[in-house]
């Protein structure tokens, strides 16, 4: 299969790396193929589903050009160093130039296992890359910097987890490159001075071309990140393992292991089996943000300056900034969601949050039957959702006293998201055989904001016995 490679992470020193081919497994099908992904990426849909196509996307043949490895990095997971993680079940196949000649990494995910693996299997189960279809492609449709996904696999063998054989799958991952926080941190954590300048140098060539020097390179991460995090809060979004290996410098949201989507508001919501004490919960994203960036400007210090204290104090300028940062984009989001001016005060989003956390309102759905109702729909659909109807009617009156930007709260407040149920039923249904409601959900999900009759029935939240109040990393 010829695919148009165009490789520069794999020219990089050997120490960035391991040269790695997939493992074969017996019997691949291919659940999906994102056509139009592929088309933007100069890659035939046809010959993706193609058998040819077929080994390629199983890990069963090695196309032409490509240059299979597994990269290094460290992270911090939950606050605890690791000195090495890496592609435990994961391998870049090659990079890609699409159509603009933006570059792309294209990464096949339980692929078998690397130098990496440790004691894993270096496989996935069909459920994480069920999920990791859904999410990522509902993501990029509400516009999120993020992973896309290209494709899903079956691969006709078990994999065993905690509760027994699951069917195995295999994700091809579009990114716009797979370094990390904690690629940075490999280096700096072995005191590799040489490899923190070189990758240093090709980030900033790859993903940020008007930065001259590391403070830049650093300064120009740190808004990424800001924005990035408000967004995912503007959504209810909760990413569920901000770990330092899961915060990529591009900018982009990478690894959907155990996040979620909010249904009821609060801000110390948490879905993720594993995140006990809560660090990663929706109103604790920006801080844990800060964070990761802290530790990615620990490991630009020696290229900073050679006075260390002088390099730390140029690094603690540049971080203090991210506060601001943060607070504008979030503030300019609920803003606009609530549809008023960007002179409001912060204080009408704190109320109407309050609001919210107390009243136990499901928050997507809020927000688009307050963009009906200010559209000029009635507002008994919104009271409907409160039990304290006074409460509501003071809050509404005082919030229908401003010059509402109804056109902002449309293109802010989605109809659909990915909801939790929705996506969990799919998964099993898909363990059942029926991938129906997996191509069903993903369908519904391109376009978010528009009104879908079809698929009226995935707005609605949870019944109680449906609901989903844990999610699991995929390993």
């Amino acid at each position: 299969m010829r695919i148009p490679f165009n490789n520069t992470y794999a020219q990089l020193p050997r120490r960035f790396y391991f040269k790695q081919e997939a493992s074969k497994v017996p019997a691949p099908k291919v659940i999906r193929i994102n056509t139009s992904l592929a088309k933007e990426l100069s890659l035939d849909p046809n010959e993706l589903k193609s058998a040819r196509g077929f080994a390629f996307l199983s890990g069963n043949a090695t196309p032409e050009g490509a240059d299979p490895l597994a990269q290094a990095y460290a992270g911090h997971q939950f606050g605890n160093f690791s000195p090495q993680l890496g592609d435990g079940r994961a391998l870049l196949i090659g990079e890609l130039l699409d159509q603009s000649g933006k570059r792309f990494d294209l990464q096949l995910k339980g692929s078998g296992p690397t130098p990496f693996s440790r004691s894993g299997d270096g496989r996935s189960a069909l459920g994480p890359v069920l999920r990791e279809y859904i999410v990522s492609e509902a993501m990029a449709a509400l516009g999120v910097p993020t992973t896309r996904a290209l494709a899903a696999v079956s691969t006709g063998e078990p994999v065993h987890r905690q509760h027994g054989p699951e069917p195995g799958g295999i994700f091809t991952r579009i990114a716009a490159s797979h370094i990390r926080v904690g690629t940075f941190q490999y280096f700096y954590s072995r005191n590799d001075v040489e490899a923190l300048q070189i990758l240093t140098d090709y980030t900033i060539e790859r993903h940020y071309p008007r930065a001259s020097n590391p403070i830049e390179l650093l300064r120009a991460v740190i808004a990424t990140q800001a924005s990035l995090v408000a967004h995912w809060m503007s959504l209810g979004f909760i990413h569920g393992v901000m770990n330092t290996d899961n915060c990529a410098i591009s900018g982009e949201t990478i690894d959907f292991g155990p996040c979620a989507f909010m249904d009821k508001f609060h801000p110390q919501c948490v879905f993720s089996s594993i995140d006990r004490n809560a660090r990663y919960a929706w109103g604790n994203q920006a801080s844990i943000a800060h964070w990761n960036l802290m530790r990615f400007a620990e490991t630009l210090l020696p290229l900073i300056d050679s006075d260390t204290d002088k390099a730390i104090t140029l690094a603690e300028t540049e971080l203090k900034a991210f506060g601001d940062l943060f607070q504008k984009d979030y503030q300019t989001r609920f803003l606009q969601k609530l549809g008023l001016p960007e002179t409001s005060s912060h204080d009408e989003i704190d109320r109407c949050l309050k609001l919210l956390t107390e009243q136990e309102i499901d928050f997507t759905l809020f927000f688009r039957r307050l963009t009906r109702f200010a559209a000029g729909e009635s507002s008994e659909p919104l009271a409907e959702l409160f039990p304290d109807k006074v409460i509501f009617r003071d809050w509404l009156n005082d919030w229908n006293q401003s010059s509402l930007d109804v056109s902002k709260m449309r293109e802010t407040n989605p109809i659909l998201i990915p909801r939790n149920h929705r996506v969990e039923q799919a998964i099993r249904a898909g363990y059942q055989g029926d991938l129906a409601p997996f191509h069903r959900l993903v369908d519904a999900l391109k376009n978010p904001f528009a009104e879908q009759e079809e698929y009226s029935d995935l707005e609605t939240p949870p019944r109680p016995e449906e609901a989903v109040h844990e999610t699991f990393c995929g390993t």
